[in-house]
C-alpha cells in the first residue's frame, strides 16, 4: 500500500493496513489496492477508503463504540450519510478503472452488512435474553460494553471478536439448559473461569459467542476421606469450577492440593482441568490429571457426564501400564441415567515418554473434558486427591554466577538427579529463572558479591527427617558451589515465604512492552536442557548483533541526511543548531566511515558465528579462547562483548564535540531502533523440563512482531528436534495452533466430530483448519502516538497509569468490587481492559468531529463508581498499578469535563466533612446527620414490615434499578450517634481559629506533648472516638495539642475527585500546624497522633516531618501499645478484629494491638464493611454487594469464637465503625472502637463523663496563635 503500514486512521492495534483489507475486503481487494496504489494520482478516493475502514474497524473491535451506535439512531444515522457520501465518491471517481470498480463494490457490500449488523442486532438480543431467562436470572445476561469487552481476551491480550453475549449462572443446574438455548440459538458456546489463560484459548473467534462465566460457582467443599482403590482411604476435596484455586489450596491444609499453576491466586478449577494446568507441585505429584479423581461436566447434548477414575495410584498417571475411568451419562431433565461406561487407557497416551508435562496430546483416547480446552463440554466440578503434607520443609535459594551458563544448567539436572536418589528427601519444588528475569523483577540477590547472578534456582525440599532433609539442602549448596554458585537455605516459614515472593512477579518481564509478550512453554527431556539453553542464548546472540546493525543503518541514515542537508540549502540546517564548523562535514565523514568498518565487522561475526573463533582472529586481539572453540562460545562466556557504547556510541560523541544537536540525533536513533530488539528471555519449571520462553514485544511494531513469530518458530521447532513438545501446561488456544503436530490435531478433531458433531463448545479450536491469522491485540504505544489528542482530552496520565498492566489477576483476590457472586466484576484488571477501550473512543470521537457520547462518560462513571478507592491492588501489582489512584484520576476527569455524577447524599456528606465553622457543623449534623440516621433507621423498620428488606441480603436476591438501589440502601440501619461533637461535649468549640485548645491533666503534665489530629469522622461523627484518644493521652500525662477549629485532611475531596479542592485543605493544614508549632514552641512534641487511617494516609503527604521534626506519626492504638498501657484480661468477652482499607495501623497491625492493650486474642474478620467512605450513600447497590461478602466473613469468624460471652468486632477506622454497626441487627455482634474498648475495661461504663468532668476542671489551656 505504502512505506507507511498505517494509512488506515484510527488504528491502535496490532495490525497493519493489510490485516484490516482483508478481514473487511478480502484477499483479492488487497492485491487491487496494491496495484492502484502505483496509480494514485491524488489519493482521494483511497483516503475515503481508509476513512470507511477505519470506521469500521475501530467499531466492530470497541463495544463501548458500538453500543452507543446501536442505542444512538442519531449518531448512527450520521456515520451512515458519511459513509455512504464518500462511497458515492469512490465509486464516481473509479468509472474508468475495473480495479477500482471491483473494489466500491466491495466496499458497497460491506457498508450493507455492517449497517444491517445494526438493524438484525436489537432482536438477536432480545430473542437470546428471552431465551436464557427461561434457564437464569435477565440479571445474569449481559450485553454490556464493560462485560464483553473484559471478556473478549486472556491474560494474553490476543483477540479475535468480542463475544455475542456473556451468561453467569447462579448455579450449575442452569447450565445444560442455557446449553441446550445456545444451541437453539445457532450460536456457540465458550466456558470461562478466571480469565488467566496464556494461549487465548477462551478468545472468541466469531461474533457469535456465547461465553458462560463460571466464577460463581465458587463453592469448595470439606476435605473428605475418601476410598480411592488400591491405595486404599485418602484425603479429598471437592470444588465447583469457578473455585479460585489458591482458596481451594487453602481449604485443603494441611493436606497439599498439589494443583498448583503460578497463577493460582486468580484462576480457577474449571479451568484447571480444561487445560491439565500444573505448578510448582508438578515435579512430584504430577499436573492436574495426576490429581484428579473426578469431575462432571455439561456435554454439547446438554446433559451430565461424570468421569471417575479407578485406583487411583497416587502419583503420575504415565506411571501406570492401564488406567481406568468409568463415565455416567445422566438425563438433565429427568435424572435418569442413559448410559455408564469403562474407559481403559494405557498410561502412555497422557504424555509423550521421558518427559514430565505434556498437553499436546489433547485427545487422551476419548477421556472427556481434561485438557480439552472447553471444546468438547464445560467443568462444572471436580473432586481432588490430597497428599500428606512432610514433617519438613527448606527451601534452597541458588545463585549461579559467571560466564559459563552452562554450569549452571548441569548443576540443576545434578540436583534432580541428586534429590531423586534420595531416600528420605523429595523434591517439593524446582523453578528456574535467567539473567533477564533478574533484571526485569529488581531481583537483591542474597549473595556478597557485586555482580547480578545470572541463573537463579529456588527449590523445596521435603522429607519427614529433618536430618536428612538439612543433609540434602546441603547437598544442593555443594553442587552449586561446583558450578560456580551460592546456596542460601530458608527454614522458617516467613523466609521461605520471602525466597518464593520473587517466583511470583515473573509477569513483569513485559513492563517495558506495555504488558505485552509472546509467552510459550516448551517442555525438553532434562538431559537435553543444556542444548536448548544454548540455542536461546544463540538466538539473542544473533538478534543482539541484528538489532545493532539496524540501529548502525538508522544512525547512517540520520547522519547521511545531516551531511547532505549541511552540503546544500544552510536554511535546512536550522534545526540542527550548529555554529560555524569548517571541518564538520570532514567529521560526518569519518563517523559514516567508522559506522560503516563496524558494520561489516559485525557482519562477519554474525556470519561465523558457529565457526571455530580462529576464523574471525582478528577481531579477537587479546582474548584467549581453546583452540576449537566456536566464536558463539566466546562470546557466549562473555570472553567478547559486542558494545555498541564502545565501539560507536562514544567515539562518535567524541567526533561530534560541541554539536549537541547531532549527538541527540544519534542517541534518538539508537533509541528508536532498540525498541526493536528480540529478547528471549526463561524462566521454568525445571524439575519438569517445563521452559517458560517469553519474548516481549512491541505490539505497535509490525517488523518486530514479525521477527518474534519467526523466533518462536524457531523455539517450538528445537524443542520437537530435542525430544521435546510444544507445550507442558499453558495450552494451544489460538497461540499454538500453527505448531502443532498434524496427527495429534487430526486425533483430536476425530473425537470431538464424535462427542460435539457441531462444533457447539469453542468453535474453530484445536481445529486443523482453523484460519488464526486476523488476531490482533491492541497498542497502548499507537494510543500514545495520539499524544496531542490525549492531552487535550486529560487521557495522558490516564493511559500511562494502566498500560503496563499484565493482565495476571493478582489484584482480582484484594478486590472489593470484585464479587462474582454478586454479578460483581470490577477487579482492577477487568476494569483497566475497560478503560483501555474508553480511551480509545474517546479518540475516536474526538477526531471525527462528531463529538463525545454521553454513553462514553457514563461508562467511565460506573467504572469510577466500582471502587473504594482502598489501594490494596497495588501491593500484589507486579507493575505497580493503584488503581485507586487511577479511580481518582477518572473522577477528576470527569468533574473537569462537567459529566461527574452525585446524589444529593453525596453532596450533603462531602459538604458536612470540609465544614469549619462550628455553627455550621453543629447545625448539619443535628439536622441532616442525626435526623437523617434516624430516618434511615424508621425506613429499615418500614421495610421489614413490608417484606422488602429480608435477612437475605439484597445483592443476593437479583434485584435492578431503583429497587435494587432503595432496598440496599435501607436494609442495613445506620446507628445513633450521640448528641454533639466531641469539641462541643467537651467545651472546646470556637470560632476563633487562632485559638489551640490544649488537654492536660495538671496533676500530671510537663513538657511532653503530642499532636492529636481527630479528623471529621472521630470528631465529628463518632464524637466517642475522639473522647477515648483524647482520655486515653490525658492518663498518660502528655499535652493533647488539637487544632484550633474542625479540620478535614482532605482525602475525602481529593478521592472523590475534587483535586483542587483536597490540595487547597492539605495546604491550609500544613500551613496551620506550622503557626500551631511556632506557637508552642516550648513544648516538647514527641508524635502527630491520628485515629483514621485515611487521615494517616493523607497526613503522610503533608511532610510533617518539618512541622514537627522528631515527632512521627502514628495511630493513637500503636502509641498506646509503645507507652505501655494494656488492661488485664477481660473475663466473658470474644472478640473479632476488622482491619480498614487504610488501616492506620501501619507498625504492628490491628491483631497485635488488640492482643497487647486488651489482653486477648482476636479473630480476624476479612473483607470490606461496603461504607467506603461515602460510597453506601452514594452507591447503595455497589456498596450492599460489598457489605454481603462482609456478612459472610463475619459468619465464618464468628464461627471461631468460643461462643461463651459477649461478642464485638473491633476495627480502628470511623467509617468502618458505621459499616460494621450497621451489621448489628443481622450478626449479632455489637461494633466498636479499639481504643473506646479500652477506656472502658480501663475506667468503667461511666469513661465518658469522668473524662469530661476531668478536663473541664482545669484540663484545658487555650492557646492564642
Amino acid at each position: 500500500m505504502s512505506e507507511n503500514i498505517r494509512e488506515i486512521p484510527y488504528n491502535y492495534t496490532s495490525y497493519s493496513d493489510r490485516e484490516i483489507v482483508i478481514r473487511f475486503l478480502g484477499e483479492d481487494a488487497w492485491d487491487d489496492l496494491n496495484v492502484l496504489r502505483t496509480q494514485r494520482r491524488t489519493g482521494r478516493s483511497a483516503r475515503m477508503l481508509f476513512e470507511i475502514l477505519g470506521d469500521l474497524w475501530v467499531v466492530e473491535r470497541n463495544v463501548f463504540l458500538r453500543n452507543d451506535l446501536l442505542n444512538n439512531q442519531k449518531r448512527r444515522q450520521q456515520m451512515h450519510q458519511r459513509h455512504y457520501d464518500r462511497l458515492a465518491r469512490i465509486t464516481k471517481g473509479a468509472s474508468d478503472n475495473p480495479r477500482a470498480q471491483k473494489v466500491a463494490a466491495c466496499t458497497g457490500r460491506m457498508l450493507e452488512d455492517f449497517y444491517t449488523w445494526f438493524d438484525q442486532e436489537p432482536v438477536k438480543r432480545k430473542k437470546a435474553r428471552r431465551a436464557f431467562a427461561r434457564h437464569t436470572h435477565p440479571n445474569n445476561v449481559h450485553f454490556d460494553a464493560f462485560t464483553l469487552t473484559h471478556h473478549a481476551t486472556d491474560a494474553t491480550d490476543w483477540r479475535h471478536h468480542a463475544p455475542f453475549c456473556v451468561l453467569t449462572p447462579d448455579s450449575a443446574d442452569e447450565i445444560p439448559g442455557l446449553i441446550r438455548a445456545v444451541a437453539e440459538l445457532e450460536l456457540v458456546v465458550i466456558p470461562r473461569g478466571g480469565g488467566t489463560g496464556l494461549c487465548g484459548g477462551s478468545v472468541p473467534l466469531s461474533n457469535n459467542a456465547v461465553m458462560i462465566n463460571l466464577e460463581k460457582l465458587d463453592f469448595i467443599g470439606d476435605v473428605e476421606t475418601n476410598d480411592v482403590g488400591k491405595m486404599g482411604k485418602v484425603a479429598t476435596i471437592k470444588a465447583g469450577a469457578g473455585a479460585v484455586t489458591g482458596k481451594v489450596m487453602e481449604a485443603s491444609l494441611p493436606n497439599v492440593f498439589a494443583t498448583d499453576p503460578t497463577s493460582l491466586w486468580a484462576c480457577t478449577i474449571g479451568g484447571n482441568v480444561a487445560s491439565n494446568a500444573g505448578g510448582k507441585h508438578a515435579v512430584i505429584w504430577g499436573t492436574c490429571v495426576d490429581n484428579l479423581l473426578s469431575w462432571k461436566m455439561v456435554t454439547a447434548e446438554g446433559n451430565w457426564l461424570e468421569v471417575t477414575r479407578m485406583n487411583h495410584n497416587m502419583g503420575k498417571v504415565h506411571t501406570e501400564k492401564e488406567v481406568e475411568f468409568h463415565l455416567v451419562h445422566t438425563d438433565s431433565i429427568s435424572g435418569h441415567r442413559i448410559s455408564e461406561e469403562k474407559l481403559l487407557l494405557p498410561g502412555s497416551v497422557f504424555r509423550k515418554e521421558g518427559l514430565g508435562k505434556d498437553v499436546t496430546r489433547k485427545a487422551m483416547g476419548g477421556l472427556p473434558g481434561i485438557q480439552k480446552e472447553g471444546t468438547d463440554g464445560l467443568i462444572v466440578e471436580a473432586t481432588f486427591v490430597l497428599h500428606r503434607p512432610f514433617a519438613v520443609t527448606r527451601t534452597v535459594c541458588c545463585e549461579f554466577f559467571g560466564q559459563e551458563l552452562s554450569d549452571a544448567t548441569k548443576a540443576m539436572v545434578d540436583i534432580k538427579h541428586h534429590v531423586d536418589g534420595l531416600p528420605e528427601a523429595h523434591l517439593e519444588g524446582l523453578e528456574h529463572f535467567d539473567e533477564k528475569y533478574v533484571k526485569a523483577i529488581e531481583y537483591i540477590s542474597k549473595s556478597t558479591r557485586r555482580e547480578a547472578p545470572r541463573v537463579v534456582l529456588l527449590i523445596d525440599v521435603s522429607g519427614d527427617d529433618e536430618a536428612a532433609v538439612g543433609s540434602a539442602c546441603a547437598d544442593i549448596c555443594r553442587i552449586t558451589s561446583k558450578g560456580n554458585g551460592e546456596g542460601f537455605v530458608a527454614i522458617t516459614p516467613a523466609d521461605r515465604k520471602r525466597f518464593w515472593g520473587d517466583r511470583g512477579r515473573m509477569a513483569a518481564i513485559a513492563r517495558h512492552t506495555r504488558a505485552f509478550k509472546l509467552n510459550e512453554d516448551v517442555v525438553i527431556p532434562l538431559d537435553r536442557l543444556s542444548e536448548y539453553n544454548d540455542y536461546v542464548e544463540h538466538l539473542n546472540i544473533e538478534n543482539s548483533i541484528t538489532n545493532k546493525k539496524e540501529a548502525l543503518e538508522s544512525i547512517a541514515a540520520y547522519l547521511h541526511n545531516a551531511r547532505d542537508r549541511i552540503s546544500g540549502n544552510r536554511l535546512e540546517t536550522s534545526d540542527l543548531d550548529l555554529d560555524d564548523d569548517p571541518y564538520l562535514t570532514e567529521k560526518l565523514d569519518g563517523c559514516l566511515k567508522l559506522i560503516a568498518t563496524t558494520r561489516e565487522n559485525w557482519c562477519r561475526l554474525l556470519k561465523k558465528l558457529d565457526e571455530p573463533a580462529k576464523e574471525v582472529a582478528h577481531l579477537l586481539e587479546g582474548i584467549e579462547y581453546k583452540r576449537n572453540e566456536s566464536l558463539f562460545r566466546v562470546i557466549q562466556r562473555g570472553a567478547k562483548r559486542i558494545s555498541y557504547r564502545n565501539e560507536v556510541e562514544g567515539p562518535l560523541c567524541d567526533m561530534l564535540r560541541g554539536h549537541e544537536s547531532l549527538t541527540e540525533g544519534v542517541k534518538k536513533a539508537h533509541k528508536q531502533a532498540l525498541s526493536g530488539r528480540i529478547v528471549v528471555a526463561t524462566h521454568m519449571h525445571a524439575g519438569d523440563g517445563n521452559v517458560h520462553t517469553n519474548i516481549p514485544v512491541n505490539s505497535n511494531d509490525y517488523p518486530m512482531m514479525k521477527k518474534a513469530h519467526r523466533v518462536v518458530e524457531k523455539v517450538m521447532a528445537k524443542a520437537v528436534e530435542l525430544g521435546g513438545v510444544i507445550s507442558g501446561e499453558h495450552g494451544i488456544g489460538i497461540t499454538k495452533l500453527e505448531y502443532m503436530d498434524r496427527e495429534l490435531l487430526k486425533e483430536t478433531a476425530d473425537y470431538l466430530k464424535r462427542v460435539d458433531p457441531d462444533h457447539l463448545f469453542n468453535r474453530g479450536k484445536l481445529m486443523p483448519d482453523t484460519d488464526l491469522q486476523l488476531s490482533y491485540t491492541p497498542s497502548f504505544n499507537l494510543l500514545k502516538m495520539e499524544s496531542m489528542i490525549l492531552e487535550a482530552a486529560d487521557l495522558t496520565e490516564l493511559s500511562d497509569e494502566i498500560s503496563p498492566c499484565l493482565r495476571c489477576g493478582k489484584c482480582k483476590p484484594v478486590c472489593n468490587t470484585h464479587f462474582p457472586r454478586a454479578n460483581m466484576l470490577y477487579s482492577p484488571r477487568n476494569k483497566i481492559q475497560a478503560t483501555g477501550a474508553m480511551i480509545e473512543a474517546f479518540l475516536y470521537e474526538s477526531q471525527t468531529g462528531s463529538g463525545i457520547s454521553f454513553e462514553q462518560f457514563s461508562g467511565m462513571q460506573d467504572l469510577a463508581d466500582h471502587c473504594t478507592i482502598c489501594h490494596k491492588c497495588e501491593t500484589p501489582c507486579p507493575v505497580n498499578i493503584d488503581f485507586g489512584h487511577v479511580t481518582e484520576n477518572m473522577r477528576a476527569l470527569l468533574k473537569s469535563k462537567g459529566q461527574a455524577k452525585m446524589n444529593l447524599g453525596s453532596k450533603l456528606s462531602l459538604m458536612f466533612l470540609t465544614l469549619q465553622n462550628p455553627n455550621a457543623v453543629r447545625f448539619m449534623r443535628e439536622t441532616v446527620i442525626r435526623w437523617g440516621y434516624s430516618g434511615h433507621r424508621m425506613l429499615n423498620r418500614l421495610g421489614r414490615m413490608s417484606g422488602l428488606v429480608r435477612n437475605t441480603p439484597a445483592a443476593s436476591r437479583n434485584l435492578e434499578g431503583v429497587q435494587a438501589q432503595v432496598i440496599n440502601f435501607i436494609e442495613r440501619p445506620l446507628p445513633a450517634l450521640k448528641a454533639g461533637t466531641a469539641r462541643q461535649r467537651l467545651g472546646i468549640e470556637s470560632s476563633d481559629k487562632n485559638m489551640i485548645p490544649v488537654l492536660r491533666d495538671p496533676n500530671k503534665a510537663n513538657g511532653r506533648a503530642v499532636f492529636y489530629f481527630p479528623g471529621c469522622g472521630s470528631e465529628r461523627l463518632f464524637s466517642e472516638v475522639g473522647l477515648a484518644t483524647q482520655a486515653m493521652l490525658f492518663d498518660l500525662g502528655v499535652n493533647v495539642v488539637l487544632p484550633p477549629s474542625y479540620l478535614c485532611c482532605g482525602y475525602p475531596s481529593t478521592a472523590s475527585g475534587d483535586h483542587e479542592q483536597g490540595d487547597k485543605i492539605s495546604y491550609d493544614n500544613r500551613v496551620q500546624f506550622h503557626r500551631i508549632r511556632n506557637a508552642l514552641s516550648y513544648l516538647d512534641f514527641e508524635a502527630v497522633i491520628v485515629s483514621c487511617g485515611t487521615c494517616y494516609d493523607q497526613l503522610t503527604k503533608y511532610e510533617l516531618e518539618q512541622v514537627f521534626p522528631g515527632a512521627p506519626l502514628i495511630d493513637i492504638h500503636e502509641y498506646l501499645m509503645e507507652q505501655g498501657v494494656k488492661t488485664e484480661r477481660v473475663s466473658g468477652a470474644e472478640y473479632m478484629y476488622h482491619v480498614p482499607c487504610h488501616s492506620p495501623l501501619k507498625r504492628h497491625g490491628s491483631k497485635a494491638a488488640i492482643e497487647s492493650l486488651l489482653g486477648q486474642d482476636a479473630v480476624k474478620s476479612e473483607e470490606c464493611c461496603g461504607e467506603a467512605g461515602t460510597m453506601a450513600v452514594a452507591h447503595p447497590a455497589i456498596a450492599g454487594k460489598i457489605r454481603t461478602r462482609k456478612e459472610e466473613q463475619m459468619e465464618l469468624a464468628r464461627a471461631q469464637l468460643p461462643g461463651k460471652g459477649e461478642q464485638k468486632v473491633l476495627t480502628s477506622c470511623p467509617s468502618c465503625l458505621q459499616g460494621l454497626s450497621r451489621l448489628e441487627g443481622q450478626s449479632g455482634v455489637q461494633a466498636d472502637y479499639i481504643v473506646i474498648e479500652l477506656a472502658r475495661h480501663l475506667h468503667g461504663e461511666e469513661w465518658q463523663k469522668q473524662f469530661i468532668k476531668k478536663v473541664k476542671s482545669g484540663g484545658i489551656d487555650r492557646v492564642l496563635m
